[in-house]
Protein backbone atom coordinates (compact mmCIF):
# COMPACT_ATOMS: atom_id res chain seq x y z
CA UNK A 1 0.00 0.00 0.00
CA UNK A 2 2.84 2.38 0.89
CA UNK A 3 4.59 1.76 -2.40
CA UNK A 4 1.36 2.53 -4.25
CA UNK A 5 1.06 5.95 -2.50
CA UNK A 6 4.68 6.78 -3.32
CA UNK A 7 4.13 5.87 -6.97
CA UNK A 8 1.02 8.08 -7.19
CA UNK A 9 2.80 11.03 -5.51
CA UNK A 10 5.76 10.77 -7.85
CA UNK A 11 3.64 10.58 -10.97
CA UNK A 12 1.64 13.66 -9.96
CA UNK A 13 4.25 15.99 -8.35
CA UNK A 14 7.31 15.34 -10.49
CA UNK A 15 5.85 16.80 -13.69
CA UNK A 16 4.68 19.88 -11.73
CA UNK A 17 8.16 20.48 -10.20
CA UNK A 18 9.87 20.14 -13.58
CA UNK A 19 7.35 22.52 -15.18
CA UNK A 20 7.88 25.13 -12.44
CA UNK A 21 11.69 24.97 -12.78
CA UNK A 22 11.48 25.36 -16.54
CA UNK A 23 9.23 28.39 -16.15
CA UNK A 24 11.66 30.06 -13.71
CA UNK A 25 14.53 29.45 -16.10
CA UNK A 26 12.53 30.92 -18.97
CA UNK A 27 11.67 34.06 -16.97
CA UNK A 28 15.28 34.51 -15.93
CA UNK A 29 16.38 34.46 -19.56
CA UNK A 30 13.78 37.08 -20.46
CA UNK A 31 14.97 39.58 -17.81
CA UNK A 32 16.78 42.51 -19.48
CA UNK A 33 20.46 42.71 -18.58
CA UNK A 34 21.48 45.90 -16.79
CA UNK A 35 24.36 47.84 -18.32
CA UNK A 36 27.27 48.22 -15.97
CA UNK A 37 28.40 51.88 -15.93
CA UNK A 38 31.66 52.80 -14.26
CA UNK A 39 32.18 56.34 -12.97
CA UNK A 40 35.59 57.93 -12.36
CA UNK A 41 36.54 58.19 -8.71
CA UNK A 42 37.25 61.91 -8.41
CA UNK A 43 38.14 61.49 -4.78
CA UNK A 44 41.14 59.40 -5.79
CA UNK A 45 42.69 61.99 -8.13
CA UNK A 46 45.26 63.03 -5.58
CA UNK A 47 46.49 59.45 -5.26
CA UNK A 48 46.64 58.80 -8.99
CA UNK A 49 49.50 59.22 -11.41
CA UNK A 50 50.60 62.93 -11.43
CA UNK A 51 50.67 62.81 -15.23
CA UNK A 52 46.92 62.13 -15.25
CA UNK A 53 45.95 64.99 -12.90
CA UNK A 54 45.28 68.16 -14.98
CA UNK A 55 47.73 71.05 -14.55
CA UNK A 56 46.49 74.42 -13.35
CA UNK A 57 47.07 75.98 -16.79
CA UNK A 58 44.87 73.32 -18.40
CA UNK A 59 41.84 73.88 -16.18
CA UNK A 60 39.03 76.27 -17.22
CA UNK A 61 39.57 79.75 -15.75
CA UNK A 62 36.16 79.88 -14.11
CA UNK A 63 36.85 76.55 -12.39
CA UNK A 64 40.05 77.89 -10.81
CA UNK A 65 38.74 81.40 -10.22
CA UNK A 66 35.48 83.10 -9.34
CA UNK A 67 33.79 84.63 -12.38
CA UNK A 68 31.01 87.07 -11.57
CA UNK A 69 29.36 89.71 -13.75
CA UNK A 70 32.43 90.69 -15.74
CA UNK A 71 34.82 90.29 -12.80
CA UNK A 72 37.37 87.47 -12.45
CA UNK A 73 38.85 86.79 -9.01
CA UNK A 74 41.98 84.59 -9.06
CA UNK A 75 43.49 85.33 -5.69
CA UNK A 76 45.87 82.86 -4.03
CA UNK A 77 44.89 80.11 -6.46
CA UNK A 78 45.77 76.55 -5.48
CA UNK A 79 47.52 74.84 -7.20
CA UNK A 80 49.86 77.79 -7.83
CA UNK A 81 49.12 80.03 -10.83
CA UNK A 82 52.31 80.97 -12.68
CA UNK A 83 50.81 82.78 -15.69
CA UNK A 84 47.77 84.89 -16.54
CA UNK A 85 44.80 82.58 -17.26
CA UNK A 86 42.64 82.80 -20.38
CA UNK A 87 39.89 85.30 -19.59
CA UNK A 88 36.25 85.33 -20.67
CA UNK A 89 35.74 87.87 -23.46
CA UNK A 90 33.47 90.07 -21.34
CA UNK A 91 36.00 90.48 -18.48
CA UNK A 92 36.22 94.06 -17.22
CA UNK A 93 37.95 93.52 -13.88
CA UNK A 94 40.76 91.06 -13.18
CA UNK A 95 42.04 90.43 -9.67
CA UNK A 96 44.94 87.95 -9.73
CA UNK A 97 46.71 88.95 -6.53
CA UNK A 98 49.12 86.86 -4.47
CA UNK A 99 49.95 84.13 -6.97
CA UNK A 100 53.23 83.04 -8.59
CA UNK A 101 52.92 84.81 -11.96
CA UNK A 102 56.43 85.56 -13.24
CA UNK A 103 55.96 87.16 -16.67
CA UNK A 104 53.38 89.08 -18.73
CA UNK A 105 53.38 88.49 -22.49
CA UNK A 106 51.76 90.19 -25.47
CA UNK A 107 49.27 87.32 -25.65
CA UNK A 108 47.96 87.56 -22.09
CA UNK A 109 45.58 90.46 -22.70
CA UNK A 110 45.26 90.35 -26.49
CA UNK A 111 41.77 91.24 -27.75
CA UNK A 112 40.57 92.13 -24.24
CA UNK A 113 39.26 95.61 -25.03
CA UNK A 114 36.70 95.34 -22.22
CA UNK A 115 39.32 95.33 -19.44
CA UNK A 116 39.13 98.38 -17.17
CA UNK A 117 41.06 97.20 -14.13
CA UNK A 118 43.96 94.77 -13.64
CA UNK A 119 45.33 94.00 -10.19
CA UNK A 120 48.42 91.76 -10.11
CA UNK A 121 49.66 92.77 -6.67
CA UNK A 122 51.89 90.33 -4.82
CA UNK A 123 53.16 88.11 -7.63
CA UNK A 124 56.69 87.35 -8.85
CA UNK A 125 56.59 89.37 -12.06
CA UNK A 126 60.08 90.33 -13.22
CA UNK A 127 59.44 90.77 -16.94
CA UNK A 128 56.70 92.41 -19.00
CA UNK A 129 56.82 92.43 -22.79
CA UNK A 130 56.53 95.97 -24.11
CA UNK A 131 53.23 95.39 -25.88
CA UNK A 132 51.52 93.53 -23.04
CA UNK A 133 49.06 96.40 -22.40
CA UNK A 134 48.99 97.95 -25.86
CA UNK A 135 45.61 96.44 -26.82
CA UNK A 136 43.73 97.67 -23.77
CA UNK A 137 42.16 100.98 -24.86
CA UNK A 138 39.81 101.15 -21.86
CA UNK A 139 42.19 100.18 -19.06
CA UNK A 140 41.91 102.75 -16.24
CA UNK A 141 43.51 101.06 -13.23
CA UNK A 142 46.66 98.95 -13.17
CA UNK A 143 48.43 97.62 -10.08
CA UNK A 144 51.77 95.85 -10.32
CA UNK A 145 52.72 96.48 -6.70
CA UNK A 146 54.84 94.00 -4.73
CA UNK A 147 56.52 92.33 -7.67
CA UNK A 148 60.11 92.17 -8.96
CA UNK A 149 60.12 94.68 -11.79
CA UNK A 150 63.26 96.60 -12.70
CA UNK A 151 61.68 98.41 -15.66
CA UNK A 152 58.26 99.37 -16.97
CA UNK A 153 56.65 98.63 -20.34
CA UNK A 154 54.59 101.05 -22.41
CA UNK A 155 51.45 101.95 -20.48
CA UNK A 156 47.89 102.51 -21.77
CA UNK A 157 47.11 106.19 -22.37
CA UNK A 158 43.77 106.18 -20.50
CA UNK A 159 45.19 105.07 -17.15
CA UNK A 160 43.79 106.95 -14.17
CA UNK A 161 45.63 105.01 -11.46
CA UNK A 162 48.97 103.19 -11.65
CA UNK A 163 50.74 101.46 -8.77
CA UNK A 164 54.19 99.88 -8.82
CA UNK A 165 55.05 100.23 -5.13
CA UNK A 166 57.51 97.71 -3.69
CA UNK A 167 59.35 96.67 -6.83
CA UNK A 168 62.96 97.07 -7.95
CA UNK A 169 62.44 99.84 -10.47
CA UNK A 170 65.54 101.69 -11.57
CA UNK A 171 65.71 105.06 -13.33
CA UNK A 172 67.23 103.49 -16.45
CA UNK A 173 64.22 101.14 -16.60
CA UNK A 174 61.62 103.92 -16.46
CA UNK A 175 61.67 106.28 -19.41
CA UNK A 176 61.61 109.96 -18.47
CA UNK A 177 58.44 110.37 -20.56
CA UNK A 178 56.80 107.12 -19.37
CA UNK A 179 53.93 109.03 -17.70
CA UNK A 180 54.04 112.38 -19.51
CA UNK A 181 51.54 111.33 -22.20
CA UNK A 182 49.09 109.80 -19.75
CA UNK A 183 46.84 112.86 -19.69
CA UNK A 184 44.21 111.23 -17.44
CA UNK A 185 46.61 109.82 -14.83
CA UNK A 186 45.56 111.06 -11.38
CA UNK A 187 47.23 108.59 -8.97
CA UNK A 188 50.84 107.45 -9.35
CA UNK A 189 52.45 105.18 -6.74
CA UNK A 190 56.16 104.42 -7.16
CA UNK A 191 57.25 104.13 -3.53
CA UNK A 192 59.82 101.64 -2.26
CA UNK A 193 61.85 101.25 -5.43
CA UNK A 194 65.38 102.18 -6.55
CA UNK A 195 64.70 105.33 -8.57
CA UNK A 196 67.39 108.03 -8.50
CA UNK A 197 65.40 110.68 -10.39
CA UNK A 198 61.78 111.82 -10.71
CA UNK A 199 60.21 111.08 -14.12
CA UNK A 200 58.23 113.75 -15.95
CA UNK A 201 54.81 114.10 -14.34
CA UNK A 202 51.58 114.87 -16.25
CA UNK A 203 49.47 117.89 -15.30
CA UNK A 204 46.56 115.62 -14.44
CA UNK A 205 48.23 114.13 -11.32
CA UNK A 206 46.49 114.50 -7.97
CA UNK A 207 48.74 112.19 -5.94
CA UNK A 208 52.34 111.06 -6.50
CA UNK A 209 54.23 108.78 -4.11
CA UNK A 210 58.01 108.51 -4.56
CA UNK A 211 59.01 107.71 -0.99
CA UNK A 212 61.76 105.26 -0.05
CA UNK A 213 63.72 105.50 -3.27
CA UNK A 214 67.23 106.79 -3.98
CA UNK A 215 66.34 110.21 -5.36
CA UNK A 216 69.26 112.58 -4.88
CA UNK A 217 67.96 115.82 -6.34
CA UNK A 218 65.05 117.64 -7.94
CA UNK A 219 64.86 120.86 -9.94
CA UNK A 220 62.48 123.80 -10.25
CA UNK A 221 61.00 121.99 -13.24
CA UNK A 222 60.26 118.71 -11.48
CA UNK A 223 56.88 119.82 -10.15
CA UNK A 224 56.68 123.46 -11.22
CA UNK A 225 57.72 125.71 -14.10
CA UNK A 226 60.83 127.52 -12.98
CA UNK A 227 60.40 130.27 -15.55
CA UNK A 228 56.82 131.05 -14.54
CA UNK A 229 56.32 132.36 -11.00
CA UNK A 230 52.55 132.62 -11.56
CA UNK A 231 52.05 128.99 -12.37
CA UNK A 232 49.98 127.03 -9.81
CA UNK A 233 49.60 123.27 -10.04
CA UNK A 234 45.97 123.09 -8.97
CA UNK A 235 45.38 119.36 -9.43
CA UNK A 236 48.22 118.03 -7.30
CA UNK A 237 47.44 117.92 -3.58
CA UNK A 238 49.67 115.09 -2.27
CA UNK A 239 53.39 114.48 -2.81
CA UNK A 240 55.59 112.02 -0.90
CA UNK A 241 59.37 112.13 -1.15
CA UNK A 242 60.28 110.97 2.35
CA UNK A 243 62.85 108.21 2.72
CA UNK A 244 65.08 109.56 -0.05
CA UNK A 245 68.62 110.95 0.41
CA UNK A 246 67.50 114.32 -1.00
CA UNK A 247 67.85 117.51 1.07
CA UNK A 248 64.65 119.46 0.45
CA UNK A 249 66.07 122.58 2.06
CA UNK A 250 68.46 122.80 -0.87
CA UNK A 251 65.54 123.23 -3.28
CA UNK A 252 63.32 125.98 -1.83
CA UNK A 253 61.63 126.86 -5.12
CA UNK A 254 60.86 123.32 -6.24
CA UNK A 255 57.44 123.26 -4.57
CA UNK A 256 56.39 126.88 -4.90
CA UNK A 257 53.61 126.02 -7.35
CA UNK A 258 52.02 123.37 -5.13
CA UNK A 259 49.10 123.95 -2.80
CA UNK A 260 50.82 121.95 -0.03
CA UNK A 261 54.34 120.85 0.83
CA UNK A 262 55.41 117.18 0.48
CA UNK A 263 54.23 114.83 3.21
CA UNK A 264 56.56 112.98 5.56
CA UNK A 265 59.70 113.68 7.57
CA UNK A 266 62.79 115.08 5.85
CA UNK A 267 66.37 116.00 6.70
Amino acid sequence: MMQLKTLIFTSVMLPWILSSAAKDEYMEVRKPKKDIVSFPDYGMLQDSDPAVVPKVDELPTCLLCVCLSGSVYCEEVSPEMSSVPSLPKETAYLYARFNKITKLTNRDFADMATLRRIDLTGNLISEIEDGAFSKLPNLEELSLAENRLTKLPMLPTKLVSFSANFNRLKTQGVKATAFKKLTRLAYLYLGNNELTAVPQLPESLHVVHLHNNKILKITDETFCKGNNSYYIRTNMYEVRLDGNPIMLSMHPNSFICLQSLPLGRYN
